[in-house]
């Protein structure tokens, strides 16, 4: 590891980035680096601007990956190298804002019965249910699922904020016949990855993303779905009406959920 490489993992972790954030921003610096073929400490404002052009007019990222890239450079320029950043030389790009696809309760409902398995369909139900991001969803536990109060705890969701979402009746009958379907209980992830690589340890972000695709295939939908609807418009697609209180489920080994 380089002395340049190991002050900037350093001043990551000192800030409590993330380890996805701290894997992409080193990726971008040497990315960087090997564009100039030449130790990034030693390139300007000049390389940067053609760095980002690059971006855009040849490798044609979106505006937010690119900016994601300038976040980047800018933590190594002010915060490793603690070099001045000018924002008008390198300004960040504007991003073009768009409605999400909207789908209406049948196409929900076509959507889902389209699953490739059971185990695909109460994913996509979840996340219609909820409007929980895929890596939310991963990362589920079954202590999570409060049956009393009837809401579902995100714990570290985007930004490392937790918060509740509502549980509808009809979305927890659905988990509760997900748990018993299980095949192995060990472990407090509440969608376990089901590869023997990957026992012990929930489910990869990708896999949800996997079941809407896989559910598309062959237009069954009309339109295109988003895998994360507005969850206010989400919680009306698919749940049923919001019970006050469900009856403990205590009776799947000893887990209450």
């Amino acid at each position: 590891m380089t002395h340049l490489r190991k002050t900037m993992l350093e001043e990551l972790q000192r800030r409590n980035y993330s380890q996805h954030t701290t894997r992409y921003y080193i990726r971008t610096v040497e990315d960087f680096a090997r564009r100039f073929h030449c130790s990034p400490d030693r390139l300007g404002p000049r390389h940067v601007r053609e760095y980002q052009a690059e971006l855009f007019q040849k490798r044609k990222l979106s505006p937010g990956t690119v900016a994601i890239r300038l976040a980047a450079l800018r933590f190594f320029y002010t915060k490793t190298l603690h070099k001045p950043w000018s924002m008008a030389e390198t300004p960040y790009p504007k991003k073009p804002h768009h409605l999400p696809t909207i789908l209406s309760r049948q196409e929900v409902a076509q959507l889902i019965d389209a699953a490739a398995s059971p185990f695909h369909r109460i994913l996509l139900m979840t996340l219609y249910a909820t409007g929980l991001r895929r890596t939310e969803l991963a990362r589920l536990k079954v202590s999570d699922v409060d049956s009393q109060r009837m809401v579902i705890h995100v714990r570290g969701g985007k930004g490392r904020q937790d918060r509740d979402v509502m549980l509808s009746q009809k979305l927890l009958e659905e988990l509760r016949q997900h748990w018993r379907r299980l095949p192995r209980k060990s472990g407090p992830w509440l969608f376990p990855g089901n590869c023997r690589h990957s026992a012990g340890h929930p489910i990869e972000s990708k896999t949800a993303w996997n079941a809407c695709q896989q559910a598309d295939i062959g237009g069954r939908v009309s339109r295109r779905p988003s895998i994360r609807i507005p969850y206010v418009t989400a919680s009306r697609l698919i749940c049923s009406k919001p019970v006050p209180i469900c009856a403990p489920f205590s009776f799947c080994l000893g887990i209450t959920i």
